[in-house]
């Protein structure tokens, strides 16, 4: 059986998956303010992170940055951006899978060495990190941070000193490093982004008139008032200078492997990923489950928020009607504590709350995007049951998770998978719903419209696109890598 958690907050903090961060970096015309754009793009990419955020300027090979714990409205005000004052400026927001939750760890990361002043900014994880900090440290590396993009930042500075420019050292570095990175790296003179070789992670670049933006989404592009430009591509280093904009693809050479797990749950909305869109590709998996798990029902709800529109897209294709039948409390954070047990256990009602006038008396299809552990389903299954809910029929827009996850997700071991414990009829019995169906594992490319976009469905099969290491695997069954 599932084991209750002390706190029924925490079944939602350690049930919901996060992924690592968020990343955006301006290079300015003089028109733009790069501080404030990039406020407005961490706004939009706070989805990704909520422990920490950061802001590097860059004014004319002087770098200052200003980084702390907490939301990206509470971290920064006009008084601040307006001391950030430059042309080029590299942001963050962060949630830690790798490194633990401390302002040291916060990004963007700023290194004084012989060459200069680098700020680095980085989403995802490496699988070589332990290895590289190891080497570098039996060199006499000393390490501020607890985070592999501290790792990075070291490689690039130690292949400056024997490269000729910022990007060579970039290119070099990416020889070395292996895993998931989309980066944003700042010298005094330039601003630079490089995706690894598989494209684990989304980047992609756009343009306020003649200044260059890269951000992790599209829709922080939008936020910042920039055009979309394109993808950066898998393996590509794109530098943007006094000269202008050039690509470097010499590592260019990879099948993509996009974690498919963008399209289903971290992504906004509102995002265009690798030209396919978010909204539409849940849309697509509700039509897909709405043909493969069919029921007679009178409602067709969604968990907030991922869960939403595939129902919408369960809806349509099935004919049932959807409504809201859930409401999310955006305003309450991970580090909500109540005192007592029996005010804990009301932590689940204050972040979810079914809506009795929808589900009363009604056949339910409930849509979510996912279990974890199985730790949180049965609660809203329970909770749509006392709202007077006759049938709840549970229906998940993705696969049953069975491997974790190495590239930047903080999906747990498979101790803690409660598929790779439970067949799916146990999981039914368990959540207490009256039927339980998956977006089968082969219809992940049909939920992308077969568009031929490589992705990364490891964490559903097991095909691990890029290497894993022993201390990685290690790393994971003790519960999380140290880096």
């Amino acid at each position: 059986m599932v084991t209750p958690l002390n706190s029924a907050f925490d079944c939602f903090a350690k049930e919901e998956l996060h992924e690592e961060c968020g990343v955006f970096g301006i290079y300015s015309d003089g028109n733009v303010n790069p501080a404030y754009a990039c406020y407005n793009g961490l706004l939009a990419l706070q989805h990704r992170g909520q422990e920490s955020c950061g802001i590097a300027v860059n004014d004319c090979g002087v770098i200052e940055y200003h980084k702390d714990m907490g939301l990206v409205s509470e971290v920064f005000n006009n008084s601040i951006l307006d001391s950030l004052s430059g042309q080029i400026a590299v942001s963050h927001v962060r949630y830690s899978t790798a490194g633990g939750s401390v302002r040291e760890n916060a990004q963007p990361l700023v290194m004084r060495y012989k060459k200069g002043t680098l700020s680095i900014a980085h989403n995802g994880n490496l699988t070589n990190a332990v290895e590289i900090r190891r080497e570098l440290e039996h060199r006499g590396a000393i390490f501020q941070t607890t985070i592999d993009s501290e790792v990075i930042a070291y490689v690039i500075a130690r292949e400056r000193m024997k490269s000729h420019s910022v990007e060579e050292a970039v290119s070099a570095a990416m020889t070395q490093i292996e895993g998931a990175y989309s980066l944003l790296v700042m010298s005094p003179r330039k601003l630079i982004a490089a995706r690894d070789p598989n494209g684990f992670r989304p980047l992609c670049m756009g343009k306020i008139e003649n200044s260059i933006v890269f951000a992790s989404e599209t829709a922080a592009l939008d936020a910042s008032g920039a055009e979309f430009v394109r993808d950066v591509e898998p393996g590509e280093i794109i530098v943007v200078d006094s000269n202008g904009v050039h690509s470097i693809k010499e590592h260019c050479n990879k099948k993509k492997s996009l974690c498919v797990f963008e399209y289903i749950y971290f992504a906004r909305t509102d995002s265009v990923i690798d030209g396919i869109s978010v909204y539409q590709a849940r849309k697509q998996a509700g039509r897909i489950l709405a043909r493969t798990f069919p029921v007679e029902a009178d409602l067709v709800i969604g968990v907030p928020e991922s869960g939403i529109d595939a129902a919408i897209g369960y809806s349509e294709e099935s004919g049932i009607p959807y409504e809201k039948g859930i409401v999310k409390n955006n305003y309450i954070g991970r580090t909500f504590i109540k005192p007592s047990q029996e005010e804990r256990m009301q932590s689940v009602r204050i972040k979810l709350n079914p809506l009795i006038t929808s589900v009363k008396g009604k056949r339910v299809v409930m849509i979510d995007d996912s279990i974890v552990r199985g730790t949180t389903c049965d609660r809203i299954v329970t909770m749509l049951r006392n709202a007077g809910a006759k049938e709840v029929h549970l229906r998940i827009s993705s696969p049953p998770f069975m491997w974790p996850c190495y590239y930047g997700t903080d999906i747990p071991s498979r101790g803690e998978l409660i598929a790779c414990n439970h067949t799916i009829d146990e999981i039914c019995k368990l959540s207490g719903a009256d039927s339980l169906g998956f977006l089968p594992a082969q219809s992940l490319s049909e939920m992308l419209f077969d568009s031929g976009c490589g992705f990364c469905d490891a964490c559903f099969t097991g095909n691990y696109p890029a290497g894993i290491t022993t201390e990685m695997l290690k790393g994971k069954e003790r519960g999380g890598m140290n880096y």
